[in-house]
């Protein structure tokens, strides 16, 4: 059976890379006694996937990692043993059984991802709900961000590894708005099309004219596509799992 583990990350583990974190994540399974399944041959490894990689620098409170188990655990056993062997940084939300076919896997199915952006000062806000009234970037910036997604087009020069070319990142945006603790912003992410938080919010701040500020990004969830929606709909990863 397969299992979908759902994690946050923050404080200075935010700058843990993702090699570091799926060994971080080895060692914890192996301490907290989970039944994951091994690949065979002369070199076996824990059989265990991320959905979505996490940035350098970004904390988050959904990332998921999706394990094969090779007999079931309890839900609430498999949460307690795990957040016992987590270091302070990172915490276990839940464990879900998931299904067993591989386009159920969360690297498959990844379409897009929420993020939270604050000012830099106000990352700890990050962490826990936001009640404040009190905005925490220029209310201008309600009528600039509608401007700025009016454009027939949002041209960037994005870069990868191998090359640079222009891409219009206008339909990879699927929300953005201003909240009280700051803006949200709803991406295309996955194999299909990926776009960072940093590079639209690069691109609005050089839209306005207003490049030197400083900003922090929280991830606050990973989606797929919901497969018993009519048209096109979002639903959370941890969602397409059930409690064991």
């Amino acid at each position: 059976m397969k299992a979908r583990i759902k994690f946050r990350k923050y404080g200075v583990l935010k700058f843990l890379g993702h090699l570091d974190v799926m060994r971080f994540f080895q060692k914890a399974v192996r301490r907290a006694d989970i039944p994951i399944a091994f690949t065979s041959g002369c070199s076996p490894h824990m059989i265990m996937s991320f959905a979505q990689p996490l940035g350098l620098g970004i904390t988050s409170e959904g990332e998921y990692l999706d394990i094969e188990l090779t007999e079931p655990v309890y839900s609430a056993d498999a949460l307690r043993r795990l957040n016992e062997a987590m270091a302070e940084g990172i915490d276990v939300l839940s464990f879900r059984q998931i299904a067993e076919d591989k386009k159920s896997s969360g690297m498959t199915i990844v379409a897009a991802a929420e993020y939270l952006v604050l000012p830099k000062e106000a990352e700890a806000s990050a962490l826990r709900e936001y009640n404040s009234t009190e905005p925490v970037f220029p209310a201008v910036w309600n009528e600039q961000i509608d401007a700025f997604l009016a454009q027939p087009e949002i041209v960037v020069l994005k870069k990868t590894k191998r090359s640079e070319k222009q891409v219009d990142i206008k339909p990879m945006i699927y929300d953005f708005h201003m909240e009280p603790g700051g803006v949200c912003l709803k991406l295309a992410a996955g194999s299909e099309a990926n776009l960072k938080p940093d590079l639209v919010m690069e691109t609005f701040l050089s839209f306005i004219k207003e490049e030197d500020v400083k900003l922090h990004y929280h991830r606050r969830e990973v989606y797929a596509e919901n497969p018993k929606a009519d048209g096109p709909e979002f639903i959370s990863l941890e969602a397409l799992g059930w409690e064991i």
